[in-house]
């Protein structure tokens, strides 16, 4: 795991996540025909990545833009968009995104493949797992995954929120070393330097905490949904899992080999201490939380202290309307400690509140669990552990 700077060029694979803004020209505003695309960017960009490429490290690109520019080839750009209107606009937009990238890494000999995701993909474990597979092979033939949400079918409930998020979760479906989300900014700062000349860039986060996420400011370009709050869930959803982060400027021409040779620029999020295996990340992380189950404080502490399963004479109350196997959050108190994937249905939930494990036979007529959530699917939350 990456904690210094010194160690990122041990990085063997990285997710290269790529903004909006960095990508689509919003001066050929209303000029239907045309593609929106910043070639010369791109084009600056594929060459560092084939640079990183050629040397041996395996590389997915993330790519922000579809909808972008499928509304500058409309001339929809500053239009408040309905959903329907932004999917036709990604229907527009991501051909052209593809062919930017295809034409500018077919310069290099490099083939690349395009792989869109929905947050559906990855809630359900087969089909995260088919992904993951996907991208080793791809890796294998020397193939380089450019991975875009799949904003044409997209619905709110299943939208991964932005792309920053979305390199995150990529980052851990490939088991990266490390994350590197290219912006319009050029690091996380202690203020906004736009309206304070004091503000200090931030070199090292060692974890992201409520005060590092204060620091954050709101988006302000006219692309993209995530400001520096989002990349900074990111960080943390991403070193969470073991994979580095950093935030540098696209702006700046050889900014990523300068990042990989240890350069101090923008912002480097180190692995944490406390790294989740990529099932636990996919349980905390990733699925939907479909209920709620509170216990009393003894089942707590054998949850936070001794690495326990959570039995039912520990339940006290159930909500919401469940299935078994469904990811649940647990509370005590009101404080959520932890989610697992629930043994039982939220209707025989409720049924064996406060019920010991030999008596579950009795209560439903069958067990097909002694436990309600077992230890192997169930994840302390951030700070559950020293409560």
């Amino acid at each position: 795991m990456i904690r210094t700077r010194q160690e990122i060029g041990r990085a063997q694979r990285i997710v290269v996540k790529i903004g909006s803004s960095l990508l689509a020209d919003a001066e050929q505003v209303g000029s239907v025909g045309t593609d929106g695309v910043q070639m010369q960017r791109v084009q600056r960009f594929t060459n560092e990545i084939a640079r990183l490429h050629a040397s041996g490290m395996q590389l997915v690109l993330v790519s922000s833009g579809a909808v972008a520019l499928g509304c500058v080839q409309l001339g929809w750009v500053g239009r408040n968009l309905s959903v329907h209107e932004k999917q036709a606009a990604a229907a527009v937009g991501q051909p052209a995104l593809m062919q930017a990238w295809k034409k500018a890494f077919a310069e290099h000999d490099i083939a690349v493949a395009q792989m869109l995701l929905t947050g559906d993909d990855l809630r359900h474990r087969r089909r995260y797992l088919n992904a993951s597979n996907t991208s080793e092979t791809l890796f294998a033939a020397g193939v380089i995954p450019i991975v875009n949400e799949n904003d044409t079918v997209v619905v709110k409930e299943i939208k991964f929120g932005d792309n920053d998020n979305l390199g995150a979760l990529v980052s851990l479906l490939t088991d990266a070393d490390l994350l590197v989300i290219m912006t319009d900014v050029d690091a996380l700062y202690d203020a906004n330097p736009a309206k304070s000349a004091n503000a200090q860039r931030i070199d090292l986060v060692v974890t992201v905490t409520p005060d590092i996420m204060d620091m954050a400011g709101d988006a302000d370009s006219t692309f993209g949904t995530g400001g520096m709050s989002s990349k900074l869930r990111a960080a943390h959803i991403a070193t969470r899992g073991g994979v580095a982060t950093a935030v540098i400027s696209g702006d700046s021409e050889g900014a990523l080999a300068a990042l990989l040779d240890g350069e101090d620029i923008g912002t480097l999020f180190a692995c944490g201490g406390d790294r989740q295996t990529r099932r636990q990340h996919w349980i905390s992380e990733v699925l939907p939380v479909a209920g709620q189950i509170s216990i009393d404080d003894g089942a707590a502490r054998a949850l936070r202290k001794q690495g326990a399963s959570l039995l039912p004479v520990g339940v006290r109350a159930v909500d919401g309307a469940f299935d078994k196997g469904e990811c649940v959050e647990i509370v005590c108190q009101g404080d959520t400690i932890a989610r697992g994937l629930c043994n039982y249905s939220a209707v025989e939930m409720r049924q064996l509140i406060g019920v010991a494990s030999d008596d579950i036979e009795k209560v439903l007529g069958y067990r097909d669990f002694s436990s309600v959530v077992h230890r192997d699917n169930l994840v302390l939350l951030s700070g559950a552990e020293e409560s």
